[in-house]
């Protein structure tokens, strides 16, 4: 029985697949053509495996014209090696590729072949582009074509020579040796050239392999309904594309959750229920995709700065790949271009474990969130019926700010233009995890919007927060709730703005949009502690 594969590349006889029939086909004739392609994407996005299986759509019969002759090598393990280390082994790995390429076919090299492979030495660039140009006397003009996986992986000393051989080779022009070249990497040939004033491989030819479509999410569910006939209501596959935007490691994972992990009978039906305890589940743990995006969002201490403007600014953030902050960003696969050129978080479970990496587990404050008379804490916030009385829980949380005053400013690590957020989140936090619900991110966020979805109990609650940037702005950001929860079929809707000014105006309103009830809170942000004079 095939699953859903969440570790490494992934194949049709083991799991289910996406057949991303058109990118293959632009592949294919992409190098048929002759070009020097290169694939630069963050990790665990399916870029090993669409490799793979395009390069198994090329002619290689006999009877073929032309055939082709795939090479397949990785540089993962190269980094630390010194340059004629690297070509040494470079070439043993090219050598037993070619003899595999052989025993696949059922065949043997020929003999002339293996006299050219056992003269061969390759310690630099030079002497790789000369074997190069040799090979294709020894193949009966098959093309070769060869595939780099972990290019990233190539020693920083090697990175000028080998990119300027391969131009040496491709400009001429056909036929050549190889033929075609796909470079597959986490960072780009730009990020790889340490010397920025040549333009090593000014020759390349970029890929973009995007994430699934709501259309691929639908087609690899729709196989595993038709090998077990456990089918997914249509909201479970939307939701699950909606909060992953197709990153193709959180759609398996979820999928894995879903159909493995849950115990659900394989004679019921997937629901939403079922998949917000999955989602929930895929939140709290740590997986290798989730390790791979906090580690790299602690890389640089400014990072940090730019994901929460990006969150927290109406007005946005250029996408600007020459910012080498957001190019590198966009690179580990955390931010992307939105529709309206600027910078967004790129999907919801990534904003999710970003706020969770920067929101204090303790900001010290947690003895204020209630008032003396108030001894059941959370629990005061939820009826006997189990529904949350969300305008009591919200109000206390602006008493709470109110108490806290100046203190605030002293929550640990936390930029004082946030802190207002983080403690709503944290405050949120706490709440959900003690009456045993979900919060979550509901949509990519980017130009100040950040929709926070509480779940208990099947039923929806939902928070937007802004930073108050005037009053035009604070009418519009009301509409724009209830439109979102019209969107959701939700009744209610709760607003809060952190208001920052020197002198801020504090609010509290209950307004009414086409049967749908809104609860706005303007909250003063303290700007400074209080002066103390002798």
């Amino acid at each position: 029985m095939r699953n859903f594969g969440t570790r490494g590349p992934v194949n049709a006889q083991e799991h289910y697949i996406v057949s991303r029939t058109k990118e293959t086909t632009d592949f294919s004739n992409r190098v048929k053509e002759g070009r020097y392609i290169v694939l630069f994407a963050p990790r665990q996005s399916g870029k090993t495996t669409f490799f793979q299986r395009a390069l198994d759509t090329l002619p290689i019969a006999a009877t073929a014209e032309p055939t082709y002759f795939p090479i397949r090598l990785n540089f993962e393990e190269y980094e630390d090696f010194a340059p004629s280390a690297f070509y040494a082994s470079f070439y043993r790995e090219i050598r037993k590729e070619i003899e595999g390429v052989f025993r696949k076919r059922g065949s043997t090299p020929p003999e002339t072949l293996n006299q050219f492979l056992e003269n061969v030495r390759i310690t630099d660039h030079v002497e790789m582009r000369e074997f190069f140009e040799h090979l294709t006397d020894f193949l009966d003009n098959q093309k070769v074509v060869l595939i780099i996986d972990e290019f990233d992986g190539i020693p920083r000393a090697a990175v000028k020579g080998f990119l300027h051989s391969l131009r040496h080779i491709y400009l001429p022009g056909k036929p050549r040796c190889p033929h075609s070249i796909g470079i597959i990497g986490v960072k780009s040939i730009t990020q790889l050239s340490y010397d920025r004033s040549i333009s090593a491989f000014n020759i390349q030819d970029e890929f973009h392999l995007s994430n699934f479509t709501l259309t691929q999410v639908q087609e690899l569910l729709a196989q595993y309904t038709d090998e077990i006939g456990q089918t997914f209501a249509p909201e479970v596959i939307e939701s699950l594309h909606k909060q992953t935007a197709g990153q193709p490691f959180l759609v398996n994972r979820l999928a894995q959750i879903l159909t493995e992990e849950l115990d659900i009978p394989k004679t019921e039906p997937v629901t939403m229920v079922h998949f917000a305890e999955a989602h929930a589940r895929l939140l709290r743990e740590r997986n290798t995709n989730i390790d791979h995006l906090t580690t790299n969002i602690r890389r640089n201490r400014h990072f940090e700065r730019i994901l929460m403007e990006i969150m927290t600014y109406e007005e946005g953030i250029r996408f600007n790949l020459h910012d080498e902050l957001i190019s590198e960003l966009a690179t580990y696969g955390i931010i992307g271009e939105g529709p309206d050129g600027r910078c967004e978080i790129l999907n919801p479970i990534y904003l999710h474990h970003i706020m969770q990496a920067f929101t204090p587990a303790v900001n010290g404050l947690e003895r204020d969130y209630f008032a003396e008379e108030n001894i059941n804490g959370f629990l005061n916030y939820l009826t006997p019926a189990g529904q949350i009385e969300m305008e009591p829980l919200l109000d206390n949380f602006r008493d709470f700010i109110a108490r806290a005053g100046f203190r605030i400013l002293q929550v640990p690590e936390t930029p004082q233009e946030y802190v207002g957020r983080h403690l709503l989140l944290t405050y949120l936090d706490s709440f959900v995890k003690t009456v045993g619900g979900i919060m979550s991110f509901e949509v990519p966020t980017g130009r100040g919007k950040m929709d926070l979805l509480i779940t208990h109990n099947q039923q929806k609650y939902i928070v937007e927060t802004k930073i108050w940037r005037g009053d035009t702005r604070y009418q519009a950001g009301k509409k724009q709730l209830a439109a979102y929860l019209k969107l959701e079929n939700v009744q209610e809707g709760y607003y809060v703005v952190f208001d920052h000014r020197k002198e801020p105006e504090p609010r509290v309103e209950t307004d009414s949009f086409d049967n749908l009830t809104i609860r706005s809170y303007v909250i003063p942000v303290i700007q400074e502690a209080p002066s103390h004079t002798r």
